[in-house]
């Protein structure tokens, strides 16, 4: 019984030893797998820097627009404003003679009254 175990432990334990074999084939598979992805990773970096810089370059024109736009919109307003207190100027001004000629007549009647009133006739 001594003798069959030793073989069976040989036996189980065969399987575990490495095979010596020439490996060559698959260290070149390898390297060329890690050319393969070294060379991917670098298309794919250059890839995302020249999309990032076509995006950079669409931000920056479409900001051009929306500044132009909001500089337009900017002397517009600019503009209406303006027209509006020209406007709002001269209903002020005619507000303002309407309210001193009020003042004016009113003097001039109390001033009237109290003539009439308190004048002697001879």
């Amino acid at each position: 019984m001594g003798g069959r175990w030793i073989v069976a432990v040989l036996l189980m334990a065969l399987p575990a030893i490495p095979c010596r074999g020439d490996t060559s084939p698959i260290r070149e598979d390898g390297k060329e797998i890690g050319q393969g992805l070294k060379k991917l990773g670098k298309d794919t970096g250059k890839a995302v820097k020249e999309g990032g810089r076509e995006v950079g370059h669409a931000f920056r024109e479409g900001g051009k627009e929306v500044g132009q736009g909001v500089k337009k919109l900017g002397t517009e307003t600019g503009k209406a404003l303006k027209e509006g207190g020209r406007e709002s100027g001269q209903a002020a001004r005619k507000a303002g003679r309407s309210v001193g000629e009020w003042f004016s007549d009113m003097g001039h009647s109390i001033k009237s009254f109290f003539r009439d009133r308190f004048t002697t006739t001879k």
